[in-house]
């Protein structure tokens, strides 16, 4: 029984890191913003809402979470995703060194 317990908590611990990865991904892309977030929480649309990064410190565009998020969705095989953060990934790259 221990066994399944364990096995019930890996998987939701996996979905809540995909969830997370989503969430970062519509943040980071700017299809969603804080506010829209804290609205649909309010509203009841998600219980939690994971993100990989503190939103309120940080917009999610440093480097080491767009590589983050490129590995995720490559894995998944989610390239539309990855190219499109690999170019916001190269474009924070270029403002950050001018």
């Amino acid at each position: 029984m221990e066994e399944s317990d364990d096995s019930m908590q890996f998987l939701e611990d996996l979905n809540d890191y995909n969830e997370s990865m989503q969430n970062a991904y519509l943040i980071v892309t700017k299809r969603k913003t804080l506010d829209d977030i804290y609205l649909e929480v309010d509203s009841g649309k998600y219980k939690n809402f994971y993100l990989p990064f503190d939103p309120v410190n940080d917009n999610g565009t440093d480097e080491s979470i767009l590589e983050l998020l490129i590995d995720h969705f490559s894995i998944s095989e989610e390239y539309e995703k990855c190219l499109e953060l690999q170019k916001l990934r190269d474009q924070c790259s270029k403002t950050q060194i001018e």
